[in-house]
This record gives C-alpha cells, structure tokens and sequence, in this order.
C-alpha cells in the first residue's frame, strides 16, 4: 500500500479512474441522444417497454422505422450510434433488427436524473 500524507494512492488511483470510465459513458450517452432521430428511436424502444409492461423485452424496429420519416440506412447508422454508446443492445432475429434498452445504462441514466 502506498500512502502519502494519510492518502492511499492506489484506492484515489481506482476511484479517479471509476470516476473518469463513468464520465466518458455519460458524454457518449448525452452525445448519442443529442440527436434528434437517435432520441427518437430511444424513445420508442423504452415506450415500447413499457407497452409491453415488461423491462428487458425487444422491439422491432420495423416500429420504429414506421414513427420517422427517414430511410432504413439512416435508421441503421443511428441504431449502430445507440449501440456503441451502450444505450440499447440489438440483435438479428430472422431477417428483423430488435432491439432492447441496456439495463445498467438506464440504471445509470435513473441515478443521474433521480
């Protein structure tokens, strides 16, 4: 253990960086969601849980697609964005995209905002 003046510096070493891993996944969370059509899309996946009345459950984007005025491309791209972010988790099923909220970023997100 390496201490200096009464501080461990290895635990403010982990912390600092604990600190710094949370930072950086909010700026690419509010990043992602600055977009209108990724929040958009957000948007829809989590109504679309709570539809469902079941946390976790998947949602075509086939849905989404339907509420945005803009091409599957597009609505690729911003998916791909909500993933990397970790935002959402998808996956192929048969020839349809679905898609779910990530649970430990809504934790995140909920303990951020209350």
């Amino acid at each position: 253990m390496c201490t200096t003046g009464g501080i461990d510096i290895e635990r403010w070493f982990d912390n600092n960086r604990t600190v710094q891993d949370t930072d950086r996944k909010l700026a690419r969370l509010f990043s992602a969601l600055s977009n209108p059509n990724r929040l958009k899309i957000y948007s829809e996946i989590l109504k679309s849980e709570k539809t469902n009345f079941e946390v976790g459950s998947w949602c075509s984007l086939s849905q989404v697609v339907q509420s945005l005025k803009i091409g599957s491309p597009t609505i690729s791209h911003h998916v791909k964005e909500l993933v990397d972010a970790g935002l959402i988790i998808a996956e192929r099923q048969g020839k349809y995209l679905v898609c779910r909220i990530n649970p430990e970023m809504r934790e995140m997100v909920r303990n951020l905002f209350g």
